[in-house]
């Protein structure tokens, strides 16, 4: 048994969801479960999942619906439900990458690790005990556009979902975010929008914050204000200095980035605007 898919968007109507269900059930397809929802300005979003005994030739069934539907604006993205691939940025520090590869080693996300990304030797020896490729590629001395370019170079390698930026610490060009629309997802060590940029924990102390708080997000031309994904907080108060926060934050950190991974890689995230909505 096969399990697929179907997310759609567009202009909310009547009889949507009946022509979506009518039409799987005339292709002997079992409908698993269906989430749909209503934006304040008009917009339909739809997540169906469903199981068939066999293959489901994309195009032609996108093709029927859309005759039955007969709007043109309703975008329709239709997948078979399997292992997302990934490859993973990082820096020097380890808990999100580690959580990420020990999940994943354990049958705990559903993804494929094609590689892992890093401007410091750091975490190789990490890395290569799950016999997953490091590719170092330093930045000492290069431009930003220069390094990126031997990102390219590298990717050009792997057929990838997915990029992950687990705590990989370098600000992205927009050439580069334009490559990769949609495709990027970056954890912050914020509770965004508060405390964009770098030493956010430093920031919070300043302003003696009672919780701290870590955000996933895909990442767009604007620095730390991509569609949020998923967050999580932690309370705190005035005992804890900033590295005490640091401390703290880094476990809530590994907590919003596994839970927004999840989401996406189970197709239950649609990008609406610079949001998201979750089905």
């Amino acid at each position: 048994m096969n399990t697929f898919v179907m997310q759609m968007v567009g202009p909310d109507a009547p009889g949507l969801i009946y022509k979506v269900t009518e039409m799987l059930y005339r292709k002997n397809c079992n409908v698993i479960r269906q989430d749909e929802y209503v934006s304040p300005d008009n917009q339909f979003f739809m997540r169906t999942a469903f199981s068939n005994e066999g293959q489901i030739d994309q195009e032609d069934f996108t093709q029927e619906l859309r005759k039955s539907i007969k709007d043109p604006s309703i975008t329709i993205s239709f997948k078979e439900q399997k292992k997302k691939n990934l490859v993973l940025f990082c820096t020097k520090e380890h808990h999100c990458l580690s959580e990420i590869i020990t999940k994943q080693y354990f049958g705990e996300l559903e993804a494929n690790i094609l590689a892992v990304v890093s401007n410091h030797e750091v975490l190789r020896p990490f890395v290569e005990k799950f016999d997953i490729p490091f590719h170092y590629l330093s930045a000492e001395n290069l431009s930003r556009e220069a390094h990126e370019e031997t990102v390219f170079k590298c990717l050009d390698a792997y057929d990838f979902d997915y990029m992950v930026l687990a705590k990989y610490m370098r600000i992205l060009t927009p050439d580069f975010v334009v490559r990769y629309v949609d495709k990027i997802v970056n954890i912050h060590h914020s509770f965004l929008p508060a405390f964009i940029g770098a030493n956010p924990y430093k920031q919070a102390f300043e302003r003696g914050v009672k919780i701290i708080g870590a955000t996933a997000h895909f990442v767009n031309n604007m620095l730390d204000e991509g569609p949020i994904i998923a967050q999580d907080i932690k309370e705190v108060d005035h005992r804890y200095s900033a590295a005490d926060m640091a401390k703290e934050g880094r476990d809530v950190e590994k907590t919003a980035l596994m839970h927004a991974l999840k989401l996406v890689l189970a197709d239950r995230v649609f990008i609406h605007k610079n949001k998201t909505v979750i089905l």
